[in-house]
């Protein structure tokens, strides 16, 4: 049984991904895109992890760049409602994407990690299984080791069967140049997190942290979102973490932060602005980009939002607005101007930057 057979069609139910670039010689990136639920390619139904992709995708076959995207969770019909609901399968998508950047990396690579809602949390459990367990290398990157090294993630890593396969089969110390994310969300599929809690054995032992193997940490926040069951999941700086972290605040709902539009293009202009704050952070990174990419996403702080109460949104009445500064990392972005906000999130900003 082929590696890739078995990645992109586990338990018979073939992912939505999509694969650009080519190895050449010397240093690689690669790159890994998991998308939010119900996520689409199709041209004026992309997120900003999709057109993310989609650029990336221009340049790399002459960049020396891979990148692998995978949608979220699709609603095809009533069968799939479970699935949707719960989010059945962020452990078979994350196993997944550990099991394709094992099969692509070598020593002196770089690894990019980028996600939006559940598929962000995705990305930062990947980047923990790396963190724990190590990735495997490409020579030992089977089925089995990959299926044997998320088990051991899973019991946490730390016993000597754990330790013992890191040894023999996993990269000594692979960096993670950067884990790149909006709006991260714990729930999945339809964010009703009380289904989540319903199971929680599948999902508990995920470790989303930034751990000392990541260099880099880029997330966008909406600040406008209310809905409780899009609480954000947030990073919070560890006094031994040596890295950069970057969690900056945008005006939007979630959908409006991570570019989910779909129908209502007029809050593109909107969206654009922490897609292109991203951009430019990927590009810090060395991460090539097609010439004159800023210009195709104009951007307007003005733009109507997509708002929180079309279609599923109207079922979630439980709101509360967004804790705001809790973290040294955290920052209002240029195109908010104090005075739109809230008062309880003026205070927590006025706390955060006095103490």
């Amino acid at each position: 049984m082929k590696l890739r057979d078995w990645l992109f069609g586990l338990f018979g139910r073939r992912a939505r991904t999509e694969e650009g670039g080519v190895r050449g010689r010397g240093p690689a990136t690669h790159v890994v895109i998991l998308d939010g639920t119900m996520s689409s390619l199709k041209p004026g139904r992309e997120t900003n992890a999709g057109l993310t992709f989609k650029l990336l995708n221009e340049v790399s076959r002459t960049s020396n760049l891979t990148v692998h995207y995978e949608a979220g969770i699709q609603w095809r019909d009533w069968s799939g409602t479970w699935d949707v609901m719960t989010g059945k399968g962020i452990n078979r998508q994350i196993e997944r994407a550990y099991g394709v950047v094992g099969s692509r990396y070598r020593p002196g690579d770089k690894i990019i990690l980028v996600g939006y809602s559940r598929g962000a949390y995705a990305v930062r459990s990947l980047a923990g299984v790396i963190d724990t367990i190590g990735l495997v290398q490409a020579d030992h990157a089977t089925v089995r080791a990959v299926r044997q090294a998320y088990r051991h993630y899973r019991n946490g890593g730390v016993n000597p069967a754990a330790k013992r396969f890191s040894e023999i089969y996993c990269h000594d110390d692979v960096k993670i140049e950067a884990v790149a994310v909006w709006d991260t969300v714990k729930a999945l599929g339809l964010r009703l997190p009380v289904l989540w809690r319903w199971a929680p054995a599948q999902h508990d032992f995920h470790n989303h942290a930034l751990g000392p193997h990541v260099l880099n940490g880029f997330h966008a926040l909406a600040i406008d979102e209310r809905r409780r069951a899009y609480e954000p999941v947030m990073w919070h700086c560890r006094p031994d973490w040596t890295g950069h972290m970057e969690q900056v605040w945008f005006r939007g709902n979630h959908a409006d932060i991570g570019g989910q539009v779909w129908e209502h293009p007029q809050a593109r202009p909107l969206a654009n602005i922490p897609l292109v704050w991203m951009l430019e952070r990927l590009a810090d990174c060395e991460v090539p980009l097609p010439t004159g990419w800023y210009d195709r996403f104009p951007q307007d702080v003005n733009a109507p939002s997509i708002g929180s109460w079309r279609g599923w949104a109207k079922i979630f009445l439980a709101r509360k607005a967004r804790v705001v500064g809790n973290d040294p990392s955290e920052r209002m972005h240029e195109t908010i101007a104090a005075d739109i906000l809230e008062p309880s999130i003026a205070v927590d900003l006025h706390n955060q930057a006095s103490g």
